[in-house]
């Protein structure tokens, strides 16, 4: 089963970097191979967690999947988790943390493994889906300069 996992130091608070992943709608806007997202449902929890139901499309070339997916959000841990639900992956689990280092640090974790059910689809689509996952932290950390400004810089 592939995986692929990465923890990066980043300029920005632990709690901006969280906020940023949970923005799950803006995904289109900057993460890689993401053509749409849809919010299905959200559900806010006593516990100070949200538990959001979203779709997804990826496409590359003429290559275009939809999955469907649960994703809890642990503002008060720090941490989100995502869990495959419907679609072409006989499994997929995605996870992210995010470690205060300072006000201004954090370390953001980053997990994903997954695997498609189509053997074809797993020649198509691998290879392209391991390059993307390495751009993702880039992606991601490029969205919160964007966003909240370059570190030692205004915010935008």
């Amino acid at each position: 089963m592939p995986r692929f996992s990465s923890k990066r130091r980043v300029h920005h608070s632990a709690l901006q970097m969280f906020d940023l992943v949970a923005d799950v709608e803006r995904y289109p806007e900057f993460v890689p191979l993401c053509q749409s997202l849809k919010i299905r449902e959200r559900t806010p929890k006593s516990d100070g967690t949200e538990i959001v139901i979203a779709d997804m499309t990826v496409s590359f070339k003429l290559v275009r999947e939809s999955f469907t997916s649960q994703v809890t959000l642990d503002r008060p841990n720090l941490k989100i988790l995502v869990e495959y639900l419907r679609g072409p992956f006989s499994s997929l689990e995605n996870r992210w943390t995010f470690e205060p280092r300072s006000e201004t640090d954090c370390d953001v974790g980053f997990f994903i493994s997954y695997e498609f059910k189509s053997r074809m689809l797993a020649l198509l689509m691998g290879s392209m889906f391991d390059a993307a996952f390495q751009r993702f932290a880039a992606a991601f950390e490029k969205r919160a300069d964007a966003v909240y400004g370059k570190p030692g810089s205004a915010p935008a």
